[in-house]
Formats: C-alpha cells, structure tokens, sequence
C-alpha cells in the first residue's frame, strides 16, 4: 500500500485514493463535502498536550515523533482497526491542516504506519511492495 500525505485544503485528486483525515480537530473553512473524506481517525491524532507542545517548530520534530510514537504505541488496538479500514486499498493518504507540509502528525503518523507494516510483513514473512 502507498500511503501519501496531503493538506485537506488542496482539492481532491483521484490520485489520493482513500482520503483519511488524522487531525483531531476539524478544519476551519472546509465542509464535509468539500474535504470528500472516507474517513476520520481523530483517535490516532496527538493529544491536546503533545500538539500545544510541539508548535509545529521543527526544532522538536524528533522530539514530537518520539512522544507522538509513544502515544500511538498506547492505541494498537485503534491502530489496527483503522488500518484494517482500509487494507486492501492500494493507495491511502493521510489529510492534515497544517501549514507545514513537512513537519505535521500526518507525516510522522504515515513514518508510524510504514514502520509497523514493515514489522508486520516481516513477521508474515511476506514481502513489502
């Protein structure tokens, strides 16, 4: 599976495939129908704490992905549900808001997702794509 990040407030492409919103706050400015989401995983995005901390300063992106890991470590069970979503899917992309398409949940949460499934495929035996 291709899992790809983009800003909610670009328009939809047929390039995105499965549309997953990971902010745990709506964005402003964009209706329903607008964002065309097949999804919303508000349980997987950061705590209120870890968000405020961060500041989308990149001086504690490490920082940030290591807090933010730790927490998705404490979800495994939604973790998997909302992979099991979308597992036959050939192509995911993960919505964020922010302004910075660089250092955002979205992005750590995709390096999250990637990690486990090569975890998980090794475990299987399988091969990644």
């Amino acid at each position: 599976m291709e899992i790809r990040t983009r800003r909610i407030y670009d328009p939809p492409t047929a390039r995105d495939g499965t549309r997953i919103l990971v902010d745990g706050l709506w964005p402003r400015g964009i209706s329903k129908q607008q964002a065309r989401l097949d999804g919303w995983w508000r349980t997987l995005a950061p705590t209120k704490e870890l968000r405020q901390w961060f500041a989308h300063d990149p001086s504690r992106w490490e920082g940030f992905k290591e807090r933010y890991f730790a927490e998705l470590d404490t979800k495994q069970v939604a973790v998997s549900a909302a992979l099991s979503t979308v597992s036959g899917d050939r192509r995911l992309t993960l919505l964020f808001a922010a302004r910075d398409p660089l250092y955002n949940n979205a992005v750590a949460l995709r390096e999250y997702l990637l990690r486990i499934s090569k975890i998980g495929l090794r475990e299987t035996g399988e091969e990644p794509e």
